[in-house]
């Protein structure tokens, strides 16, 4: 299998960290640049017609995207050490975290960088500041509830590590380098705290 990515892109990033936690070997990463406009040509758009990456390119030549498809084909090859959910249960409160923070963390910090860094001007026009600015606003409203919650819980979905952490993980990581968002300079400490623990896994450092 191929996997195609783009350095620094927070998606390919949560697949890479899935693939690192499930200590999958053999899948070979392609470089798509997407400073350069490589996702937009026309060999791209064969293999994603709306030019996103990640893409996994499967063994028979199919072509599978989205972040959370490409990990659910992943858990279903690979099932130890489950990441999103052993019963049906269990699968459900999994997914309802992770969709939390890949929707309203995740998006609102991708809209906010995407229409307030001039450095994403080229991939995001026409740029709107005032919608950036509100969704900056969002990412902090969902940060306080989330930081509430890692009061009580010490993983994003419950007891154990979650693909719901691998998406929260790298929203915040994207945060921090173009939002100069800082969990604990906001007075979020449990979010730090737990930012901080999960950083220490060797799956963030791929």
């Amino acid at each position: 299998m191929k996997l195609y990515i783009s350095p620094r892109a927070p998606n390919p990033r949560r697949v890479q960290m899935f693939i690192a936690e499930k200590g999958i070997a053999g899948i070979a990463e392609v470089v798509v640049e997407i400073g350069k406009d490589e996702h937009r040509s026309s060999d791209f758009r064969a293999k994603s017609p709306l030019a996103k990456v990640p893409v996994l390119e499967l063994d028979d030549g199919r072509m599978l995207g989205e972040t959370r498809a490409i990990c659910s084909y992943l858990e279903g090859l690979y099932p130890e050490p489950n990441l999103m959910g052993e019963t049906f249960e269990e699968r459900a409160f999994i997914e309802m975290t992770d969709r939390r923070m890949e929707f309203y963390l995740f998006g609102s910090i991708a809209n906010c960088i995407r229409h307030t860094h001039p450095g994403l001007a080229p991939l995001e026009q026409p740029q709107f500041a005032d919608f950036g600015r509100s969704q900056g606003e969002k990412v902090r409203e969902v940060a306080r509830w989330l930081d509430e919650e890692l009061s009580r819980l010490p993983f994003v979905a419950g007891e154990r590590f979650t693909i719901a952490d691998i998406t929260a993980f790298c929203a915040i990581e994207f945060a921090r380098g173009l939002m100069k968002f800082r969990p604990g300079h906001e007075g979020l400490a449990n979010l730090q705290n737990w930012r901080d623990r999960i950083a220490e896994r060797a799956s963030a450092r791929v």
